[in-house]
């Protein structure tokens, strides 16, 4: 039987406030997400998202629950060990900037991984061209700051660097959510064919606030309320039968 390329159990975040009562950002929850599959979760502002995936990448540590990327128990781990994950793991982020160190080119930042596995200077260089490439950009991106670009362009050399480790697990952190419609599509249908070219040895959890996008791009949703999931399925069944009040707002608010 496949296993999940990730395993969320029970996972829960308590966040203790002086002289207030303690707040569970993330309430026990619980999902699995399967070798190719894209996964959405989707919730407003403050419903939990971001707690949940800064736990996921341990950017944050649980209070409770269990995290399990590619067979391996990664919920304590720290230092040294995060290399590993990280190797398997990758995030795409809401600003695509903030992947980047302003003072070096996009071709040195998409490299860095390939030079610290002991790549060569020509390796790496080849590697990072066929990876801009690969998203929809020449080569000569490579040589540009990433003030010189703009922001779809910007994101698509994001996505190489995510790209340039191998990852089994690619997060996308609002990844379309700062760039205007007719780019996000773009953004959107790259994500599409990375899908298709890797199969089974790309997954994507995809964060994100737009159900109709969720729709268009996900394989399943999990609707996250108040630290809670309380609502998952494949888009198509969560829009046309959502069963928690919340979802039916969210639907409504697209409608």
């Amino acid at each position: 039987m496949e296993q999940p390329i990730l395993k969320v159990d029970n996972l829960t975040k308590i966040f203790t406030r002086k002289g207030q009562p303690d707040f569970a950002a993330v309430d026990h929850i619980s999902f699995d997400l399967m070798p190719g599959e894209c996964l959405g979760l989707i919730g407003e502002s403050g419903s939990g998202k971001s707690t949940t995936v800064n736990m996921i990448t341990r950017l944050l540590d649980p209070t409770e629950g269990k995290i399990v990327l590619d067979g391996d128990d990664i919920t304590g781990i720290s230092g040294r060990e995060l290399r590993k994950v990280y190797a398997k793991m990758q995030m795409v982020f809401q600003t695509p900037t903030d992947s980047f160190d302003p003072r070096c080119t996009l071709g040195d930042g998409i490299g860095e991984s390939l030079r610290n596995n002991g790549r060569s200077r020509a390796e790496t260089k080849a590697e990072v061209a066929r990876l801009l490439e690969q998203c929809g950009l020449t080569a000569e991106f490579a040589s540009r700051y990433p003030h010189q670009v703009s922001g779809g362009q910007c994101q698509r050399a994001a996505i190489a660097r995510a790209l340039a480790v191998g990852p089994k697990l690619l997060i996308c952190d609002e990844a379309t959510s700062a760039l205007d419609v007719t780019i996000q599509k773009e953004i959107i249908a790259l994500l599409n064919e990375l899908r298709r070219n890797h199969g089974s040895e790309l997954s994507i959890l995809f964060i994100c606030h737009d159900i109709a996008l969720v729709q268009q791009f996900c394989d399943r949703v999990l609707v996250m309320y108040k630290g809670r999931i309380v609502e998952k399925g494949k888009p198509d069944d969560v829009i046309r039968n959502p069963r928690n009040d919340y979802t039916k707002r969210l639907i409504e608010s697209i409608l």
